[in-house]
């Protein structure tokens, strides 16, 4: 009686299990309309409408959220926008979906350096030169990238001493 009933759960989990994977499509089958909303941002964003080109990104993850090259490029635009956490979250989702992305990989690296992750990007040049075992583009440009250092903070100005304005006398403590 209890080999029936486990069975039958087993069979019934396989069953669940196998029906719900064959209703996924394969990750290189993007919908079209959201790789034409990627074309249009790519002109959007070479026009210099960096607003217009990411709003039209979003859309083409909503129309589908397994688009990589979608937020590859969210994540050049912000960027492009001095905003290197969303850059570094953004390369992030792409990279979820192909750990392997070497575009991603090198972008998530030169914003980690632009936030000052020192560590991290070298773990991300550690990632491309496992992946890539010849010399390639990605490698050299993130080495480049850690070797010259996350850019410079700007330095905060002295606050000037509390002097009194011409013709009035300082307060005693």
């Amino acid at each position: 009686m209890r080999f029936t009933t486990l069975s039958a759960a087993g069979a019934l989990l396989v069953l669940t299990v196998s029906s719900s994977l064959s209703a996924q499509r394969p990750d290189s089958q993007l919908d079209p309309r959201s790789v034409e909303l990627v074309r249009q941002a790519r002109s959007a964003q070479a026009a210099g409408n960096l607003g217009g080109a990411n709003d039209l990104l979003e859309s083409a993850l909503a129309v589908d959220p397994r688009n990589r090259e979608a937020f590859v490029l969210i994540a050049d635009i912000a960027r492009a926008q001095n905003l290197p956490g969303k850059a570094i979250r953004s390369y992030g989702e792409a990279l979820k979906l192909d750990p392997n992305d070497l575009a991603a990989l090198r972008g998530q690296g030169e914003a980690m350096v632009a936030k000052g992750a020192m560590t991290r990007a070298k773990d991300n040049l550690a990632k491309i030169r496992t992946i890539c075992k010849a010399g390639c583009a990605e490698a050299t440009t993130l080495a480049a990238t850690i070797a010259k250092g996350p850019p410079p903070t700007p330095a905060a100005t002295p606050v000037a001493a509390a002097t009194p304005p011409a013709g009035e006398t300082p307060a005693k403590p």
